[in-house]
């Protein structure tokens, strides 16, 4: 009877961490060059079960295997290119291929798919929350306007040709092996200069979500849940009467 309630508060708590990772990728959308995740689990120990008899046990029947506990495995991130979208933003810019932007963050440097830009008070090519956009030496990027134009190669010019300067994109030889920290950006070591891309101007990356698999998944988890639930009310009611027979014996 233990062992029914721990498998199924353990099922819970797996349940519920997919629905934190579904609704993370739901809730990003709209983000330019977001990435998916799926979380997967495993259980923790398999087991054999075998049929045996009333009174002769001396030859099981394997039915089948069982497992006891489920526990968290890995959180995957889809890499796959999202789809890129035309914007006629100047300071607008998306990869086409395997590739991350450079910037420099607080806590050094990271990367990114996003490529929605700005610039900062000091004229520095930018994202949002202030974190400076790398060129292709690892140096940020003063542009100090948006009248520019850009090359495929992602050099920027001002309109009247003037060589501004050209932005980093980087690659790695395993993406699985980059972490994402709690500002949407990924780090890890081993970063080059990303090779067979293409960097498209005034272009974002679309999030490569998709809506319905993740309203498939999030209904699912969430009858799991709920199915989890309500045995586990079952077993506790369970619990709790044979301790009180036992305590009244």
């Amino acid at each position: 009877m233990f062992k029914g309630f721990y498998n199924l508060t353990s099922a819970m708590l797996s349940q519920g961490k997919r629905l934190d990772v579904i609704s993370n990728n739901m809730a990003n959308v709209a983000t330019a060059g977001y990435k998916s995740d799926t979380y997967v689990d495993s259980t923790f120990r398999e087991y054999m079960v075998s049929r045996v008899g009333n009174k002769d046990k001396s030859n099981p029947a394997e039915i089948g295997p069982a497992s006891y506990i489920l526990a968290p495995s890995r959180l995957y991130t889809d890499y796959t290119q999202g789809v890129l979208e035309e914007t006629g933003m100047p300071l607008d810019f998306a990869i086409q291929g395997n590739g991350f932007f450079a910037v420099q963050t607080g806590d050094g440097v990271a990367y990114t798919r996003a490529g929605s830009f700005a610039l900062d008070d000091e004229g520095y090519l930018c994202l949002p929350d202030g974190s400076r956009v790398l060129d292709a030496k690892g140096k940020e990027l003063p542009l100090n306007t948006d009248k520019i134009k850009a090359d495929a190669s992602g050099a920027i010019y001002m309109e009247n040709g003037q060589f501004l300067g050209q932005l980093g994109v980087y690659s790695f030889n395993d993406n699985t092996q980059l972490q994402r920290d709690a500002q949407g950006y990924f780090t890890g070591g081993g970063a080059q200069a990303a090779t067979g891309v293409a960097v498209r101007w005034k272009a974002q990356e679309q999030p490569n979500i998709n809506l319905i698999q993740q309203m498939t998944g999030m209904i699912t988890a969430q009858r799991a849940f709920q199915s989890a639930a309500e045995v586990s009310k079952m077993y506790d009611q369970l619990m709790t009467k044979a301790a009180t027979n036992l305590g009244n014996v």
